[in-house]
C-alpha cells in the first residue's frame, strides 16, 4: 500500500512534465518512505532510492522501502550520480520550494545544473489530501487524544486559574495521552506555541498570520497562545490546542464560562453550532470548497450574526471556514471563496470558525470532520456544547 503512494507520485511526476523529483522536507519523507530521518528521496516516473544522510540504523527499521532502494550515504552528490546511472540529465527537476531555504535552493542548483527547478509541492499536497483508511484510522485515535485535554480542562477551570495554567494542564493530558509534543505546519518561521488560549478581553486581541483566535502570549518573542491573565467568571474561554499522533494532527476548539454564561454568549455560541452542523450537513463529494464558504456566510446572515462571524476586530474577517489537515495541521484544501476546486470522499478538514462580539466577547467551535461516502462525520468526541463549570 505505502509503495503505491510513490507510483502515484511518479504518475503524477510524468503527468507534470517533472523528470525527476528531490523530496527533503520530514513531513513528505514520512508520508513515502516512512521516516523523518535525515533523508534524500530522489524520484523519477520510473524509479526511486532513498539516500540516508543520518540515522541509517532508525530507517531500516521504520522504512517500508525494500532495503536495495537504500544507500547509507551523506553525499548530495551521490543524488546526481544516481541519476546519471539512470540517464537522467536535463529536464526538470522538482524541489519542495515552499518547505526549503534559499541556501538549499541554491546549493540543489548547483548541484544539478542541467536541470530546470521546479515546485513539486503541489503534486504532493494534491495527492495528501485524500486519506488511506490507515491515515483516518490513526487521526481518530488523535482525536481520542485531544479529548483528553478536554476532559482535563473541565477539572481545572476554576475561578482564578491563569491562562498558562490552563494550557499546562491541557497540554500535560494531551502529552499523557500520546501526544508527539509539536504540530507542523508548511510555512517558514512560523509557529503557534503550544496552540491558542484565550479568555475574556485577550480574544479581542489577534496576532500574527493566523486568521483566528489566537491569544497573547507570554511575551512578544511567541505572542500566541494563553498569558498570565487570571480566568474571570462569566467570561467566555477558548481552548484550541492541537495534537499530534503517530504522525497525524487532530485539531480541536471548545468554549468554557466559570459560572454561568450570559444570554448572548449562549446565543452567540448556539448559532455558531447552528452554522457548523449546516456546513457539515452540506459537505460531500463533489462540492465546491468556495460553495461551503457561501453557505456558512448565508447561514449567519440568516441566523443575523453576520457581523459577528468570523470576525477578527477592527472590520477585518477570516477568510475561510475550514482547511485540510493531516501530517500538518493546516493543509490543503483551503475553504474559501476563491478556491473553486472539489471536495472528495476521504478528505479530512478542520472545520475553524467563531464569532467576535464587541461587547460581549468570543466564542469558538472547531472540528475534525471526514468525508466518506454518505456525507460528512465528526472525528473529535468531545461534545460540542457551550461548557458552563462550577466556579
Amino acid at each position: 500500500m505505502s509503495l503505491q503512494r510513490i507510483k502515484e507520485l511518479q504518475d503524477r511526476m510524468a503527468g507534470g512534465g517533472i523528470d525527476a523529483g528531490v523530496i527533503l522536507y520530514s513531513r513528505d519523507l514520512l508520508y513515502y518512505a516512512g521516516t523523518v530521518q535525515p533523508c534524500v528521496l530522489l524520484v523519477t516516473p520510473k524509479d526511486f532510492h532513498l539516500f540516508v544522510r543520518r540515522g541509517y540504523d532508525f530507517v531500516i527499521n521504520e522504512t517500508w522501502l525494500d532495503k536495495g532502494k537504500l544507500s547509507n550515504e551523506s553525499r548530495l552528490e551521490a543524488v546526481s550520480g544516481e541519476l546519471k546511472k539512470w540517464k537522467v540529465t536535463e529536464g526538470s527537476v522538482g524541489l519542495e520550494l515552499d518547505a526549503i531555504s534559499a541556501e538549499t535552493y541554491l546549493k540543489w542548483r548547483e548541484l544539478l545544473p542541467g536541470f530546470n527547478i521546479v515546485n513539486v509541492s503541489p503534486l504532493i499536497l494534491e495527492q495528501r489530501k485524500r486519506k488511506e483508511p490507515g491515515e483516518i484510522s490513526v487521526i481518530r485515535e488523535a482525536c481520542g487524544v485531544i479529548d483528553a485535554g478536554h476532559k482535563q480542562a473541565l477539572e481545572v477551570l476554576k475561578g482564578g486559574i491563569t491562562e498558562l495554567e490552563l494550557s499546562a494542564a491541557v497540554e500535560n493530558a494531551h502529552r499523557r495521552a500520546g501526544h508527539e509534543g509539536l504540530t507542523f505546519i508548511r510555512r517558514p518561521d512560523f509557529s503557534m506555541g503550544r496552540g491558542p488560549v484565550g479568555s475574556g478581553a485577550s480574544l479581542y486581541k489577534v496576532s500574527g498570520l493566523v486568521y483566528s483566535l489566537t491569544g497573547t502570549g507570554l511575551s512578544a518573542s511567541m505572542p500566541v497562545g494563553a498569558s498570565l491573565e487570571r480566568i474571570k467568571k462569566g467570561e467566555p474561554v477558548v481552548v484550541d490546542i492541537p495534537v499530534l499522533y503517530h504522525g497525524y494532527h487532530a485539531d480541536q476548539s471548545r468554549t468554557y464560562v466559570i459560572g454561568k454564561a450570559n444570554p448572548e454568549i449562549r446565543s452567540l455560541f448556539y448559532s455558531l453550532r447552528d452554522i457548523c452542523d449546516y456546513v457539515i450537513s452540506h459537505l460531500a463529494e463533489g462540492v465546491k470548497c468556495s460553495e461551503i464558504y457561501k453557505l456558512a456566510w448565508q447561514r449567519a446572515w440568516e441566523l443575523g450574526v453576520v457581523d459577528y462571524f468570523q470576525g477578527l476586530g477592527n472590520g477585518r474577517s477570516s477568510n475561510f471556514v475550514a482547511h485540510g489537515i493531516g501530517l500538518e495541521i493546516n493543509e490543503p484544501p483551503i475553504v474559501n471563496e476563491g478556491n473553486h476546486s472539489t471536495i472528495h470522499t476521504g478528505y479530512v478538514l478542520a472545520l475553524d470558525v467563531h464569532m467576535m462580539h464587541p461587547d460581549h466577547g468570543a466564542v469558538k467551535l472547531e472540528d475534525t470532520v471526514l468525508i466518506t461516502d454518505h456525507g460528512a462525520e465528526v472525528l473529535n468526541i468531545s461534545p460540542r456544547e457551550l461548557f458552563e463549570v462550577e466556579p
